[in-house]
């Protein structure tokens, strides 16, 4: 039998909140020997984390459904789930199959009672899913125009204020100029099919949400790798311009040139908002709009940082705030604190990879690595809290 048994263990120091984290990952026959691994998850204090399910596969993004149902994309078995809490007791009792053997379905979005769901070269979409959630109906194609699925660039959708959904399409490549709708973000209409390229010059974006308080779209896009440690930042960037250019391949972050390419004369380049520390890979961005979290943290940019590969010692594996000052006319950032640190040591517990605001206000993570979602909620006593999952 194989089962996950979670508990978590809080104390505070030095304004920090550490959970000695117990995973029971497989019990071993021979001899009734039990493999057992204690690892360590520090948290802000006077907040919990707790897990909500396990044993998805590789997820990537998730979305949320009108009445609570989240719906996640397992990318290697092609799977796609319906999660349902019906006791509403912040732990799933209930997951539904949507699809099985898709090509890559990473990404998702729901809309106006419909699940979308990017498939090989298109978007696919579930009408009416949450009230066919244990015989969903035959995927209608909405969309056809996507670049194949390549394991080497990536993908994200959101329905954004307008009502169209925006895909964005990464490059397939660590650096290398490709055809277009490669490192672009995508505007399509799914009713007519039209679309147009809102953002281009992007490396690899699977994480953009709008402002609540702007509309302005938000992404962060990832740099490219074999630069070193610390070269080039990873980016947080703002659509202020439709058609913006945010530099890919030639410019990097602010300014680090690309030896490999040289940029066009009359290239306008958009410049980052914000830069990340190198290769903490931000794939998850979010704007918190629950009111659960104290209000410093309401309205606040939520970024989960996957984590670094090609660098020397680990950084990431971590859901980070960063403090806008929305009292400007141009919204600045004040500062980057970390909420949620997944790296014990150089030991990463988990791979957060996208985030949403739950119904009760908690936030939701995704975990690529073990196939988890986590729920981070707000509670300033200390607690104990057990679960189980077979």
């Amino acid at each position: 039998m194989r089962y996950i048994k979670l508990k978590l263990f809080w104390y505070h120091k030095h304004g920090l909140m550490k959970a000695f984290v117990l995973f029971i990952t497989s019990t071993l026959l021979a001899g009734n020997a039990l493999a057992a691994q204690s690892i360590i998850i520090t948290v802000t204090k006077g907040f919990g984390l707790s897990l909500y399910a396990s044993d998805l596969g590789d997820i990537k993004q998730m979305a949320l459904g009108d009445n609570g149902t989240l719906f996640v994309g397992s990318q290697k078995s092609g799977t796609v789930y319906a999660l349902a809490d019906h006791d509403q007791d912040g732990q799933v009792d209930k997951r539904y199959v949507i699809a099985r053997g898709l090509d890559n379905p990473e990404a998702l979005a729901f809309y106006q009672g419909d699940l979308y769901v990017t498939e090989d070269d298109r978007i696919i979409r579930y009408e009416d899913i949450e009230s066919r959630l244990r015989r969903p109906g035959r995927a209608r194609e909405v969309y056809s125009n996507l670049p194949e699925t390549d394991k080497r660039y990536s993908r994200a959708m959101r329905f954004g204020p307008d009502g169209r959904l925006y895909v964005a399409l990464g490059m397939p490549c660590n650096v290398c100029e490709a055809q277009a709708p490669y490192g672009s973000i995508l505007a399509v209409n799914v009713n007519t099919g039209a679309s147009e390229q809102v953002a281009l010059g992007i490396r690899r974006t699977t994480g953009f949400d709008w402002s609540p308080h702007t509309k302005k779209m938000w992404f962060a896009d990832l740099g490219r790798n074999w630069m070193g440690d610390n070269l080039p930042a990873d980016e947080i960037n703002r659509l202020d311009v439709k058609g913006a250019h945010f530099g890919f391949p030639y410019v990097h972050a602010t300014d680090v040139k690309e030896p490999a390419y040289d940029k066009p004369k009359n290239l306008k380049v958009t410049a980052p908002v914000y830069e990340l520390p190198a290769h903490v890979a931000p794939t998850g961005l979010h704007f918190y709009r629950g009111s659960q979290f104290p209000e410093r943290y309401q309205q606040q940019l939520f970024l989960a940082e996957n984590g670094s590969w090609n660098r020397s010692s680990k950084v990431g594996y971590q859901i980070v705030m960063l403090t806008l000052d929305h009292s400007q006319q141009t919204t600045n950032v004040l500062q980057r604190e970390t909420v949620v640190s997944f790296l014990d040591g150089e030991f990463p517990v988990a791979r957060p990879f996208d985030l949403l605001t739950a119904p009760d206000g908690a936030i939701y993570i995704s975990d690529d690595l073990k196939g988890n979602i986590y729920r981070l909620f707000y509670k300033s006593s200390e607690l104990t809290q057990e679960s189980t999952d077979e």
